[in-house]
């Protein structure tokens, strides 16, 4: 007979209010008592997680059709039921085998330069830019203006320069997600017409507004440059059936959003740990001419690369991997029942001192000597769920990295520069910063 599994600690909403100040501080604490090791917040399912190699193995090796998105999901009320994040069985596997070849290899690489001059643009904008010499720069702000700007292109096309229409909507449908609504369900109703839930949906209907308004313009038009909107119109089930434009317009709102929060986030903790360290920008900056302006060529840069992961393995941008099980399943040492949640906790998978020598250090070079397994590290998930967008996303971040250490000179605020590392904070899609980190432009 098996033993029971861990249990979740009592006083869930005191618990919760601790994971809202520090969450991956909290998951470490909590895995140091066991593994696996059980987490209830009010309003969400009690989850069995895992921080271990070995159970990241058994996780993403267990059976597809035995695992599903848990629901109700925190991030729901944000890419609706009909994105391909909370999709399962049937209507999951075909989204993504539609999806996955236009974000994959052969179609990504030819961005390369529509990223490189979506980054060009931002930075180059004009006197009111955020990027003239000698301005305070709030890097989260910045970086998410030049990963929508290529987010966009890549959805509606390079030739199709949507970042006026969409920069301040798709930022306020971020801000109106506020961690309160993501992690406390009950607070998702209305309050006589005001209150945040009322905020976020208006922010919502802000964005879907000008989101099917292009998508009844394509629909007019006909196909465009065979980007991601085409590739959804041309859609079809085995049944014959298209997407409808609610199914469109959570798919598209999926893409902007996580397409490019995530990946400005990781911009963010890159800049600010490479201006923590002189001798490792200098390295860095002394490998980026022989690249030139290839875009292809900077991807390819060890040193770069090894900045890009290393960043992802202390700030792995969406912390936590859940799944609802189907089918009762062997887990852990544990038989764990159809209904439960379990779920890999990233951030205590990426400080395992078994695997990473002080794993608190920000330390790149570490990528240059070893190759690591995908169960030991893993920012974009794994098994047949693991991020569709993954490969753009790290192309992306090495080239607008690239880019911007070539064209710009920033100096971190002194405060950052020699103070207490700001700690990661659940966001809407994903967590950032806990504190703004600014610099100034010096050259």
């Amino acid at each position: 007979m098996s033993s029971p599994s861990p249990a979740a600690p009592r006083w869930s909403l005191l618990h919760g209010l601790a994971a809202g100040r520090d969450f991956a501080g909290y998951l470490r604490r909590r895995a140091a008592r066991s593994d696996p090791f059980a987490v209830g917040f009010p309003g969400f399912p009690e989850v069995l997680f895992t921080g271990t190699a070995e159970g990241a193995r058994e996780l993403f090796r267990a059976p597809a059709a035995s695992l599903e998105p848990p629901l109700p999901n925190p991030i729901e009320p944000m890419v609706g039921a009909a994105s391909l994040i909370l999709s399962s069985g049937t209507r999951h596997r075909t989204d993504r085998a539609l999806l996955a070849p236009a974000l994959h290899g052969a179609r990504v690489r030819p961005l390369g330069e529509v990223i490189r001059n979506a980054t060009l643009r931002e930075i180059h904008c004009g006197t009111a830019g955020p990027w003239q010499l000698g301005t305070r720069i709030d890097a989260l702000e910045a970086t998410r203006a030049i990963t929508l700007r290529v987010i966009l292109a890549a959805v509606f096309g390079p030739g199709s320069d949507r970042a006026a229409e969409y920069d301040g909507v798709v930022a306020d449908f971020l801000a109106a997600f506020t961690t309160p609504l993501m992690v406390a369900p009950v607070l998702r109703r209305g309050i006589g017409g005001f209150g945040p839930w009322e905020r976020f949906t208006a922010a919502r209907e802000r964005l879907d507004t000008l989101l099917l308004a292009d998508i009844a313009e394509r629909r007019r038009t006909g196909p465009a440059d065979g980007d991601l909107l085409d590739l959804l119109l041309a859609t079809r089930y085995d049944d014959g059936t298209a997407l409808t434009d609610t199914e469109l317009c959570e798919q598209l709102r999926t893409l902007l959003a996580a397409g490019h929060e995530t990946t400005a986030t990781t911009l963010t903790w890159a800049l600010y740990h490479l201006h923590r360290e002189p001798g490792l920008l200098t390295r860095l900056l002394a490998e980026l001419p022989a690249a030139g302006d290839d875009p292809a060529e900077q991807a390819r840069l060890p040193l770069l690369d090894a900045v890009c992961q290393e960043t992802l393995r202390l700030h792995p941008p969406v912390p936590i991997v859940l799944r609802t099980l189907t089918a009762p399943l062997r887990w852990r040492g544990f038989d764990v029942a159809a209904g439960a949640t379990i779920g890999l906790a990233v951030g205590v998978l990426h400080s395992q001192p078994s695997t990473w020598p002080a794993p608190h250090l920000f330390h790149p070079d570490r990528f240059l000597d070893r190759k690591v397994s995908q169960f030991e590290f893993a920012p974009f998930g794994g098994g047949h769920r693991r991020c569709i967008g993954a490969t753009l996303a790290d192309y992306e971040l090495r080239i607008v990295l690239a880019t911007l250490l070539t064209e710009v000179r920033l100096t971190l605020e002194p405060a950052l520069a020699l103070g207490r590392r700001p700690r990661a904070v659940p966001r809407n899609l994903a967590t950032a910063p806990d504190r703004a980190i600014h610099f100034t432009r010096t050259g």
